[in-house]
């Protein structure tokens, strides 16, 4: 079997990367630092005979667009200039017109990596998508991401981060040695207890084998750094992409679903959320033990946006199966201290003996699930941020939707959507919103409504 490369998430956090990358230690400076000149002689010397353009389509998934360069004036072309590909084909329904749907694949240079399941050496770098114009695709996630982390950044000072929480079922036919596994047990267990160890941590999630499907399942979930939003985005993709190649090369199964059977643990793809304000992390509360005027803001968007987009993070019926069933799962439009059950929680912060934070306060959003396109959802997200920014009565909408409040018989939190009608019905309300500075396409939004009214 080839060497495994490691894989390369954008650092967690300012300073030294360590360790560094492959081709960070290869090419002997940083990602953000490599040209056109240093990827062409790194194929060139290191005997790379395919590279790969990975994108993310329609359906929140990677695609790639393989090509074997043919020169090294080819490759650098390409490099910096992208290859052609059939919008329409990538994104369908997203309002792109068949008859002029030519869009170009150009690869952000910083992204490269050595792809670690090729059969044969493979340059793979993320690539954007951009129009006959040459500017980037309005139909685009990722370029509907990024204009949307713009203009938060822009418009309010914020930078927003993120990191996904990806949840996810490894399954594989029960054999003989698998005796220690019991239904909804295993939190952070251990082998012999789990199968799946290697892949990731141990979650409350375990299926034995019916009548109907022999696969024994086990529920795992990896945490990935804090980065920018559309870097975050980009790692829960790739996150997915890694996941099912080594499940397949383990002989197992790997789905992300939201519901593996009904009575059982579902899976969620929860993201937090970490709003940078002049190159300070600024989520959660303050030194006063007030929320942090950045929190304020995406908490007061979320409680408000939450229904319209699940268009974005709930995408299946099985995605209202896992919020019915309610197991650790947001049943109502609600913010608290703590609480699993809420719509947005803010969750204990690690500290060191002496009191000090080692690692940023974050908002949580527990209300998507394996079903998500990460770059919709986040996208939404900056925009539902500018929302509550922009709510003149925010401290009575924060007050009137907390977890305690509604506890406590004072509280008027609506709840969640339970059937796609209802998600429509959510997001035609705020549509405005998320179409608000051009950043949401109106016949994307349109493609969205229609597919809603459908189910």
């Amino acid at each position: 079997m080839r060497p495994r490369f490691p894989f390369p998430f954008p650092p967690p956090s300012e300073g030294p990367s360590l360790p560094a990358s492959v081709l960070a230690r290869t090419l002997g400076k940083p990602a953000a630092e490599w040209t056109a000149d240093d990827l062409v002689g790194l194929v060139r010397d290191e005997g790379i005979r395919i590279v790969s353009l990975m994108h993310v389509g329609g359906d929140g998934w990677l695609k790639t667009l393989d090509f074997t360069p043919l020169s090294e004036s080819h490759l650098r072309d390409v490099l910096e200039g992208g290859e052609r590909a059939d919008g329409s084909s990538i994104f369908p329904g997203f309002g792109i017109e068949r008859g002029a749907s030519d869009v170009a694949l150009r690869p952000r240079l910083a992204t490269a990596f050595l792809d670690p399941f090729a059969p044969q050496p493979t340059l793979a770098l993320l690539a954007g998508h951009y129009g006959r114009d040459g500017r980037p695709l309005p139909q685009s996630p990722d370029a509907i991401l990024r204009a949307a982390y713009q203009r938060l950044a822009r418009e309010a000072g914020v930078d927003l981060w993120a990191l996904g929480e990806v949840e996810y079922f490894l399954g594989k036919r029960k054999e003989e040695s698998d005796i220690y596994g019991a239904d909804d047990r295993g939190y952070h267990a251990a082998s012999p207890f789990v199968f799946g160890e290697a892949l990731g941590h141990a979650e409350v999630g375990y299926i034995e084998p019916s009548d109907v499907d022999d696969t024994i399942w086990e529920q795992h979930e990896i945490e990935l750094a804090l980065t920018p939003l559309p870097e975050a985005a980009d790692a829960v993709a790739l996150a997915q992409w890694v996941l099912r190649n080594l499940a397949h090369e383990n002989d197992m199964r790997c789905s992300f679903q939201p519901i593996m059977r009904k009575g059982h643990a579902g899976s969620g793809l929860h993201f937090h959320f970490s709003p940078r304000v002049g190159g300070v992390h600024a989520g959660g509360r303050g030194g006063d033990g007030e929320l942090t005027p950045a929190s304020r803001w995406l908490i007061a968007g979320l409680v408000q946006c939450g229904g319209a987009l699940m268009a974005f993070g709930n995408r299946v019926e099985g995605s209202f199966v896992r919020l019915t069933q309610g197991k650790e799962a947001p049943t109502s439009v609600t913010w608290g201290e703590f609480d699993r059950q809420a719509l947005v929680r803010l969750p204990v912060v690690p500290t060191a003996a002496d009191g000090r934070r080692v690692s940023p306060a974050t908002v949580e959003f527990r209300l998507p699930d394996g079903s998500a396109h990460p770059h919709l959802l986040l996208a939404g997200v900056a925009q539902a941020t500018l929302l509550g920014r922009a709510t003149p009565e925010i401290d009575a909408l924060l007050e009137r939707t907390s977890a305690r409040a509604r506890r406590e018989g004072r509280g008027t939190a609506e709840e969640i959507p339970r059937t796609m009608a209802e998600v429509g019905r959510a997001l035609a309300e705020h549509r405005a919103a998320l179409e608000a500075g051009g950043v949401f396409p109106t016949a994307m939004l349109d493609g969205f409504a229609s597919h809603l009214a459908k189910r």
